[in-house]
């Protein structure tokens, strides 16, 4: 029997949860968030729905499907804890941007960016996913999300922004030999047209990617997806 996966997004405002394309259900997100709270919002917010598995996408670093470093928009406490047992059900973790470039992907080598708060990223190629952190790279005396992220927008006003993610893409895209990069996040609206090898992301593959984090092999049951 084919697995039913609860797909959760963390965000800063909201988590937003999803069964299906077209069964989503939120709850409001936030400084105070700890995760003892989230597992309660999740167990509320969730009933009636019948689920086998949950994909969790987190906004910090997530290594070998554990949080290791507390996230900037939520409360702490988030590092080490065990969402299979308080949960209740098998839970698999993936940083939030990496899930969504999971279900971005396509083919080829593909760099995404989420244009956010802050600036998610991931490369993904064919069977393999290697989640990213280049929102800290240093740049013009601060980190690249300061400029690229929302604080840049706000300072910089949308016209000189969008100069700076565009060159910056030009530069990123080269650096990591990618065949195209998918811009995803909020602030990708920004962009009526893009240059060729960049393409528009969408929100809804958040949901592709959760169930992607459990797609196996059909004779070696193990994953089709190697998390580097």
């Amino acid at each position: 029997m084919k697995k039913r996966i609860l797909v959760v997004d963390i965000g800063g405002t909201h988590v937003k949860l999803q069964i299906s394309r077209s069964d989503r259900r939120k709850f409001d997100s936030g400084t105070k968030l700890s995760p003892r709270e989230l597992v309660s919002q999740i167990k509320k917010t969730a009933q009636g729905w019948n689920y086998d598995a949950i994909s969790i996408g987190f906004p910090s670093v997530v290594r070998k499907g554990r949080i290791v470093k507390e996230p900037k928009h939520l409360a702490t406490g988030w590092v080490g804890w065990d969402f299979n047992k308080s949960l209740g059900k098998p839970t698999r973790l993936l940083n939030d941007a990496a899930m969504q470039a999971l279900g971005s992907y396509r083919s080829g080598r593909m760099l995404f960016l989420g244009l956010g708060t802050g600036l998610g990223s991931a490369l993904v190629w064919k069977g393999s996913l290697l989640p990213l952190e280049l929102g800290d790279l240093p740049y013009e005396g601060g980190i690249i999300e300061q400029v690229l992220g929302k604080p840049g927008l706000d300072r910089l006003g949308k016209k000189k922004w969008k100069r700076e993610v565009l060159f910056c893409l030009k530069y990123l895209k080269l650096s990591f030999i990618a065949d195209y990069i998918v811009l995803g996040g909020g602030n990708a609206k920004q962009f009526a047209t893009l240059p060729d090898g960049i393409v528009p992301g969408d929100n809804r593959n958040v949901y592709l990617g959760g169930l992607r984090m459990w797609e196996t092999e059909p004779r070696t049951r193990r994953s089709k997806w190697a998390v580097l």
